[in-house]
């Protein structure tokens, strides 16, 4: 939703109250860049129910949306990949949580659309196989589709390494993954951002989420370790 507050800092506790029981939730991260770690812990220890997340993973056992999930504050969750968390994996056999999976290009495309206002898209990715089951089937120039559901949430909770008063967001490196997508398809925006700003100072072509699509702003105090290069995410 565009905000027109012009001033747009807040501090990090008003601005995940805006998080309810029951709401659906875009978190941005692909693995540790770009994840709101310290978004997450607030609303962790807010104590919010039955939520519907929206993540590209779960993160590891004990990290990030883990946390979240593992205290039983996700009823459901739309993802691309369980890989790296046994323990989610083992609550998703357990069915203490739902689960959807998605090709990781067609989650980050129905997160797009949703952005875009768009109700969907068609695609041949899945046809015939267990990911087009329950979908509906189109007929397009003589090939068969996957009409996929464009995906919105309530609130989107975004990462970016630097951000202004305005709500002006500029991502660092890898962590320029979902999150700008997930800035334009919900309801509330909350920026979480390392480096707080004078607005005017961005370079506005060096700007990646302009901030329009910005609700609230919230500097984080330190760069926990949880924000760093982790083992677990090492392979070879």
């Amino acid at each position: 939703m565009i905000n027109s507050k012009m001033d747009k800092k807040v501090d990090i506790y008003t601005a995940v109250s805006e998080v309810k029981d029951g709401h659906t939730i875009m978190v941005g991260g692909f693995g540790v860049p770009g994840t709101p770690f310290r978004l997450i812990e607030v609303l962790l220890e807010q104590g919010t129910r039955h939520l519907t997340l929206i993540k590209n993973e779960a993160n590891i056992p004990q990290l990030g949306v883990s946390r979240l999930i593992e205290a039983g504050r996700v009823d459901r969750l739309i993802t691309s990949h369980l890989g790296l968390n046994p323990s989610v994996l083992a609550m998703m056999n357990d069915k203490k949580i739902e689960v959807e999976f998605n090709p990781q290009g067609i989650l980050a495309e129905r997160i797009r659309c949703g952005g875009a206002g768009m109700l969907g898209f068609v695609t041949d990715i899945g046809i015939d196989t267990v990911l087009s089951r329950g979908k509906k089937i189109v007929s397009l120039n003589g090939r068969k589709g996957v009409l996929e559901s464009a995906l919105r949430a309530d609130v989107a909770l975004i990462h970016a390494a630097v951000g202004d008063g305005l709500g002006n967001l500029v991502y660092a490196k890898s962590a320029r993954n979902f999150n700008p997508a997930m800035a334009t398809a919900a309801d509330k925006v909350i920026a979480e951002v390392e480096s707080l700003v004078d607005a005017g100072s961005l370079d506005p072509d060096h700007v990646h989420t302009p901030g329009a699509f910005v609700d609230y702003v919230a500097e984080i105090d330190t760069l926990t370790d949880e924000y760093g290069i982790l083992e677990d995410y090492i392979f070879g």
